[in-house]
């Protein structure tokens, strides 16, 4: 099986995405880790064994020296695409967006990792001073322990919708069971970096009326998950998300 240019779906750090025919192929780059590629083939396994709408996974092999999951092809467009099609029923997309989320929220993920040590393993590696890093290692430990399906990187362009209206969600790369709240200020976080402002808000009021959720409750979160965002080491992301680590009261 060999790739080809002509079938690229998506170019991404680290990876790109083909079609072919039936399939989709995520090619790694050379020097991405065995390990990361296995455990997000292992967590797309995982969710399609739980029943969620997600790709089925086909396989996981080299090609030119490179790791790739293949997958099966899901026909449609992401929620993204679609936002930015029909600007007018935006609000609409938003809408479907957090129902998808909240219905993902709703299952339980025993055999994935643990979001907080996710979290806490970032916070550690972060170039933060020590005394950042132990206040936000306190408020992590301080919050309620969960074992929710949490997507990590839950934002429009990983979900497509078929023409049927189906929703498959995509890219399980940073899964892990947790606090659904900590998945949710993420996603909140993803439409502020992407400069959505607008859609960020919305999409927290949405979250707060439909789940019944604190406000207050999930902004504890925001200093966390920024640190952790940090790390991934993008420059013109950087100011944000460090005006959010820094926030010493997010009631």
């Amino acid at each position: 099986m060999t790739t080809h240019a002509d079938k690229i779906i998506a170019v991404r750090t680290s990876k790109t995405v083909y079609r072919d025919g039936n399939l989709v192929i995520k090619v790694f780059d050379a020097d991405y880790s065995k390990a990361d590629v296995l455990n997000e083939a292992l967590n797309q396994a995982r969710v399609e064994e739980m029943g969620l709408n997600t790709p089925s996974i086909s396989k996981v092999i080299k090609l030119d020296g490179k790791w790739a999951i293949i997958s099966e092809f899901i026909k449609g467009k992401t929620l993204q695409q679609l936002m930015d099609e029909h600007v007018k029923r935006k609000d609409e997309y938003l809408e479907m967006f957090v129902n998808i989320q909240l219905e993902m929220h709703e299952m339980t993920a025993p055999l994935l990792s643990k979001l907080k040590d996710r979290l806490s393993q970032k916070i550690s590696v972060s170039d933060l001073d020590a005394t950042t890093r132990y206040e936000l290692h306190n408020r992590l430990y301080a919050m309620p322990e969960n074992r929710k399906l949490c997507h990590g990187d839950f934002n429009p362009s990983n979900i497509i919708i078929t023409d049927e209206g189906k929703a498959y969600i995509v890219d399980w790369a940073h899964a892990t069971q947790g606090n659904a709240s900590a998945d949710a200020a993420r996603t909140y976080l993803l439409f502020c970096l992407a400069g959505d402002i607008d859609s960020a808000e919305k999409y927290l009021e949405l979250l707060y009326k439909k789940s019944d959720t604190a406000k207050q409750y999930v902004k504890k979160w925001l200093p966390i998950v920024a640190a952790s965002q940090s790390v991934k080491g993008k420059p013109n992301e950087r100011k944000l998300l460090l005006s959010w680590v820094n926030v010493t009261d997010c009631e």
